[in-house]
């Protein structure tokens, strides 16, 4: 089953050639289409890096150690 991270990195591409196919055939300039629809590609990206950022649990913190009064002098 797709996940979240499937569906943005398959909207990337459509979003980008699909915006810009839509805003060309409506009459927009290429030079302008292409900008816009970068954007909502970037936008994309920017959502799932850091409003939905992938992310591991975090490492639980290290047991103290029984033989930590034993301390062994460098010299």
């Amino acid at each position: 089953m797709a996940q979240y991270y499937d569906y943005v990195l398959g909207l990337i591409p459509l979003a980008l050639g699909g915006i810009t196919a839509l805003l060309a055939a409506i009459g927009v300039s290429i030079t302008v289409a292409v900008p816009l629809a970068a954007s909502v590609a970037v936008a994309l990206i920017g959502h799932g890096m850091f409003v939905r950022a992938p992310g591991a649990e975090p490492a639980p913190a290290p047991a103290p150690r029984a033989d930590v009064s034993s301390f062994e002098s460098a010299d």
